[in-house]
């Protein structure tokens, strides 16, 4: 199917390699990320309506503990990794259907 090799299954792939715990994070996974969520949020998405406010600051609490974190220490180790990839499951929810 060519919708399979789109741009949206190629992002849902993205995200499910950052967000696996088993897998290498690196800081460009992050910015990607990060970048993911503003493009969302620049865009308007549909998903951010359907966010309750509390939901959407939680989802902004996310955002800038990670925003926050790489400026505070550019390194991901693998504790500094799990600290991340909590900071993008909080700051994606909602925003993409995780499978």
């Amino acid at each position: 199917m060519p919708m399979e090799q789109g741009p949206q299954a190629q992002s849902a792939r993205k995200l499910r390699h950052i967000l696996d715990p088993g897998s290498s994070l690196c800081r460009e996974d992050v910015v990607w990320a990060l970048d993911y969520i503003k493009k969302k949020v620049a865009d308007e998405d549909s998903a951010l309506a359907e966010l309750s406010q509390p939901r959407l600051l939680k989802n902004y609490r996310g955002f800038a503990e990670a925003a926050m974190s790489l400026l505070a220490s550019p390194r991901t180790g693998p504790l500094e990794a799990d600290r991340l990839r909590g900071m993008l499951r909080e700051a994606l929810h909602g925003l993409e259907r995780q499978g």
